[in-house]
């Protein structure tokens, strides 16, 4: 058994025997209430109601999470991964540099609803989606240019479902092997381009987590190593030691961030810096001549100063710092041809800092200065964005804070209810089904 065999191997083991420690109890209902908020939000957009539309999914078990109706499980794995990144509000994990949740939890959920798991069942699986997601992001190294979605991620969907499926330790093994070997190779530019392919990159990963548990438990997976050969040989490399560190001791759920600005997270510090700044006596919105800022280099790349859509913009520095320095936020509404808005993205300057590169994985840092007509200006630095676990983390009533500024108040509080919950009850299908809005 080569080492990605045996790594694999040890996941499985530990995720077929898994239960929720006291620990991440209340971290795992946090990020469970997020998910579920933002794939609303998502699932409200005008253009994903066009793709369920066109989708024609047959009714089912599984809820599309405030989209109205239940749907056929895939269908339901699917469209939910899309609407959770839509807008870029979904949380994330710099140290596995990506989305876990984002990864598995869309099928695990999915899953639940039409096996209508216990709650404590449900639970694990969506704990092990999350941490089996995060090592496998740990792990991989994308060659320059890949983007994380769909890729690293894929294996923890699966762990997730095989989890639920009370698959043995040699099954679940397979089922992530097999996943690791469905990989999505996409690249970053997709994303900067505007082009809606990369949101689909989360929903293939819920089917194809969703496949690999089943095709497990059929018998028909098996764990030679592919990980080493996906997202080593072709799309990067794999350390697989990265997979099993301080297994069962480091919960990476609890190292991750959460979301206040509708924008790509390498742009948040930016934002933050601006927002700080926006405090200052001295600031003048009307006066800015130009804005220059110094990013690591993940982030040096954002510098288009145009946008074809939303997608395109929150991937847009200037976009974000310029909405920002002029609205005060940068929201899942905050528009997108504002003329003042344009005017003075066309003015920020986007820059590696060879010293913000060097702070990295441990902190996404930024430096913003605001120059004035005056010839005066003004500069802040931040270590991370606001929302990251080690700097001004956000609470549960700062989740349901944001939450209830843009969804309706008696969704935020059924969210809520069920993420608080779910370890309790005895089964979930009915309580997941709530959060399409209907009461099948």
């Amino acid at each position: 058994m080569n080492r990605e065999q045996a790594a694999t191997a040890a996941l499985g083991a530990w995720v077929s025997e898994l239960d929720v420690p006291d620990v991440v109890l209340d971290r795992l209902s946090l990020v469970l209430l997020d998910v579920v908020g933002v794939t609303a939000l998502g699932a409200s957009l005008p253009e994903q109601r066009s793709l369920v539309e066109a989708w024609r999914a047959p009714a089912g078990p599984a809820p599309l999470i405030g989209g109205g109706r239940c749907v056929s499980t895939d269908a339901a794995a699917f469209l939910n991964g899309v609407a959770l990144v839509s807008l870029e509000l979904d949380e994330g994990h710099k140290y596995a540099k990506g989305h876990p949740a984002a990864h598995g939890f869309p099928a695990v959920l999915a899953l639940a609803a039409e096996l209508d798991s216990t709650g404590a069942d449900t639970a694990a699986a969506l704990l092990a989606a999350y941490e089996v997601s995060a090592r496998f992001g740990r792990a991989t190294t994308l060659r320059a240019g890949a983007h994380p979605h769909g890729s690293w991620g894929v294996p923890g969907a699966a762990a997730g479902c095989a989890r639920l499926l009370g698959l043995p330790p040699g099954a679940v093994a397979a089922a992530i092997d097999t996943a690791a070997g469905m990989a999505i190779a996409g690249h970053f530019d997709s994303a900067t381009q505007g082009n809606p392919v990369r949101n689909a990159w989360l929903g293939a990963s819920a089917t194809s987590g969703l496949a690999a548990a089943r095709m497990a438990a059929a018998g028909m997976a098996r764990n030679t190593g592919t990980a080493a050969l996906s997202l080593g040989t072709l799309l990067g490399s794999l350390d697989a030691g990265e997979l099993t560190a301080e297994l069962g001791t480091r919960w990476d759920i609890t190292r991750g961030y959460f979301k206040r600005h509708a924008s790509c997270s390498f742009t948040h510090p930016a934002a933050d810096a601006v927002l700080d700044l926006r405090s200052h006596p001295a600031f003048r919105a009307s006066d800015i001549t130009h804005i220059l800022v110094e990013s690591h280099v993940l982030g040096a790349g954002l510098s288009a100063v145009d946008w074809s859509n939303r997608l395109s913009a929150m991937f847009s520095t200037p976009f974000v710092v310029a909405t920002a320095a002029l609205t005060g936020e940068v929201g899942p509404e905050s528009p997108l041809d504002d003329p003042g808005v344009r005017a003075l993205a066309s003015r920020v300057r986007l820059v590696e800092a060879p010293d913000l590169t060097t702070r990295l994985p441990a902190e996404r840092a930024a430096r913003v200065t605001i120059a004035f007509d005056d010839g005066t200006s003004l500069s802040h630095e931040v270590p991370n964005p606001v929302g990251d676990a080690d700097h001004h983390p956000l609470t549960g009533s700062d989740v349901t804070g944001l939450l209830g500024k843009w969804l309706p108040g008696p969704f935020v509080d059924r969210a809520a209810a069920l993420s608080r919950d779910l370890p309790g009850l005895p089964r979930v299908g009915a309580a997941l089904r709530a959060l399409a809005g209907t009461e099948e």
